[in-house]
């Protein structure tokens, strides 16, 4: 019986590995619902815009690219590529954000606009289950001249000062040194000049 458990484990440990990562499936969906907020008077509005449409709000124009989000059984997770354009008193459009928003952490978006906020929450109406992301078409590969490896000299060691002579002192003496070569009468002389 003990023989058999550590088997099992064996053997469900081999079929872990041969079943292959879990898939993180996506919903493409059709439509966005996002939030804005109204800095000014305090009003949050929810809005439903379709994929690839633009909504006003305020000054802002507001359009989803696409939006995710994923099935029943994984845990809920809703993404989405925005983007927000300003419109100034002159009509002119400026981006002012490209990029994805997450609903479960709204706080990630970077629309940074001194009146309004805006926000993802979900993603409505998808059956669409993509199994894996779609795939951009390859470029070929461009061969690039390889450099040789750059190598890093370390600094040259310190070698330690030995004197040739027996009984000389060295640079640095200890107290018990100095004793020995006074005793030999090898103390340096001073120069006169």
């Amino acid at each position: 019986m003990r023989l058999m458990n550590p088997l099992l484990a064996l053997g469900v440990c081999v079929l872990g590995l041969v079943a292959g990562p879990a898939r993180a499936d996506k919903i493409s969906n059709p439509t966005a619902v996002l939030d804005g907020l109204d800095k000014i008077t305090g009003r949050i509005i929810t809005f439903e815009v379709g994929i690839n449409e633009t909504v006003q709000f305020g000054t802002l124009q507001v359009t989803p690219r696409v939006c995710y989000s994923r099935p029943p059984t994984d845990p809920p997770r809703t993404d989405g590529f925005v983007q927000v354009d300003e419109i100034d008193e002159n009509k002119h459009e400026k981006r002012i954000f490209s990029g994805w928003m997450f609903a479960d952490s709204p706080g990630l978006n970077a629309v940074e606009h001194p009146i309004y906020d805006v926000w993802l929450i979900g993603c409505k109406g998808g059956t669409t289950v993509i199994h894996e992301a779609p795939q951009r078409p390859r470029r070929p590969m461009q061969v690039r001249p390889t450099r040789p490896p750059v190598r890093v000299r370390s600094p040259p060691r310190r070698r330690r000062l030995r004197s040739r002579t027996r009984g000389a002192p060295s640079p640095r003496l200890r107290p018990s040194s100095r004793r020995l070569c006074s005793r030999l009468s090898l103390r340096a002389t001073p120069r006169s000049t």
